[in-house]
């Protein structure tokens, strides 16, 4: 896979922050094991020193992501995240036609450890995410995404569980493309 050049990917760059849109199928971060694959973060720091992912998007999304360059600057945007005041919306594609309306899931996650979630509603850490639809295709949907929380899968499991998996997701029965 050819890797895009970091200066253009970026979308808004201050003193503080650097904005990317980070492709699809590569790493925000270094993958346990330590693949050596390039990532986000790695490209990042070809760049510019001490910056450091400010939260990360599944290897398979594609979207903004937000690298701090100092580390007040992580601290802050951090803070956001964690205080939920960053309004996150995500798009996906899914299989069948659906009309979801302010359809509110809560159903907790559990990380397994094995680079996959399930839903478990006695050890799993809360998740909250809203769906609606926006365009129905003879097959698909086109559905907006909005998650409360930032679990790992998150949306995709969700999704899941409506039996409206992610198209071409196999790791959550979405069917290929």
């Amino acid at each position: 896979m050819k890797y895009p050049n970091f200066k253009d990917l970026i979308l808004f760059e201050n003193d503080d922050y650097i904005v990317v849109n980070k492709p699809p199928f590569v790493a925000s971060l270094d993958e346990r094991g330590g693949s050596g694959e390039v990532n986000i973060l790695r490209l990042a720091r070809q760049y510019a020193d001490d910056v450091q992912v400010a939260h990360r998007l599944d290897k398979e999304t594609s979207g903004a992501m937000i690298i701090a360059k100092t580390p007040e600057a992580y601290r802050h945007v951090s803070m956001q995240f964690e205080r939920r005041k960053v309004n996150k919306v995500y798009h996906a594609v899914v299989d069948g036609q659906f009309s979801f309306k302010d359809l509110f899931i809560d159903l907790p996650i559990l990380n397994d450890g094995n680079k996959s979630v399930t839903i478990d509603r006695k050890e799993g850490k809360r998740a909250e995410t809203w769906f609606n639809s926006i365009k129905n295709y003879r097959h698909y949907t086109l559905v907006e995404c909005k998650p409360v929380t930032g679990r790992m899968h998150q949306i995709r499991i969700h999704l899941a569980t409506q039996r409206a998996a992610i198209v071409g997701d196999h790791m959550y029965k979405g069917k290929p493309v």
